[in-house]
């Protein structure tokens, strides 16, 4: 039992392909395609705001040369967002649940903000390494303390997504087990607990959809120490 609660995290296969490559896909093949008429629907009027609402939030504390990130960033905020509202559907595979796969999403991106601010700005970017007024004999230490947490920012991107959506799925798939399980016996129980699984599943939403913003936001907060 224990082993089969985390075969919802394994990659699915047909004929021995791994069929990981569709789940990225399909999200893409959800958005509404913008169309040629001058009053567009509902569905796409709303896609519109939410993207100029969250490219404002984001980019406006800014400075200029940033907002060049601003198509990756809101992009990448859509893909995670779909990726994870569609492994909350029954009998689909979360991708994000992989820690490969948002470990190749953020050291890239990360990496890309440390050049950027190394290129453009060396002196600033390096300073970050060590704070103003720092004591002599507390120097050495400093410098490396910073630089851990330097390169530690990417693994805490990648591992903190990975963590809520694994944590999440496991306790809906473990209440309804014990829902299933207590309905011949309890009913009473069994209605209590699924009450509690739908309030959880409401729950599930919004960290799907705030783990996603946290991604981006903390990517754009990296990026805007280095701009």
């Amino acid at each position: 039992m224990t082993v089969s609660f985390f075969d919802q995290f394994m990659s699915p296969t047909f004929l021995g392909i791994p069929l990981i490559a569709l789940a990225l896909t399909l999200p893409w093949i959800l958005f509404p395609q913008p169309s040629s008429r001058w009053l567009n629907n509902r569905l796409l009027t709303l896609q519109s705001w939410f993207i100029n609402r969250f490219t404002q939030q984001i980019f406006q504390p800014m400075s200029p040369g940033g907002h060049h990130w601003a198509a990756l960033l809101t992009s990448l905020m859509l893909f995670l967002f779909m990726l994870n509202m569609c492994g909350l559907l029954p009998y689909t595979f979360t991708p994000t649940t992989q820690l490969s796969l948002n470990m190749a999403l953020a050291v890239p991106l990360w990496l890309a903000t440390v050049i950027i601010g190394m290129r453009n700005q060396p002196t600033h970017a390096l300073g970050h390494l060590l704070p103003e007024g720092t004591p002599t004999p507390l120097i050495p230490v400093l410098i490396i303390i910073e630089t851990i947490s330097l390169f530690i920012r990417p693994l805490a991107l990648g591992v903190r997504l990975t963590a809520n959506l694994t944590a999440g799925h496991l306790l809906i798939q473990l209440i309804a087990t014990a829902a299933f399980v207590l309905l011949p016996l309890m009913p009473t129980v069994a209605i209590l607990t699924t009450i509690l699984l739908f309030l959880l599943t409401l729950l599930e939403v919004a960290v799907a959809m705030i783990q996603a913003y946290v991604f981006v936001l903390l990517l754009s907060l990296y990026l805007q120490e280095n701009v």
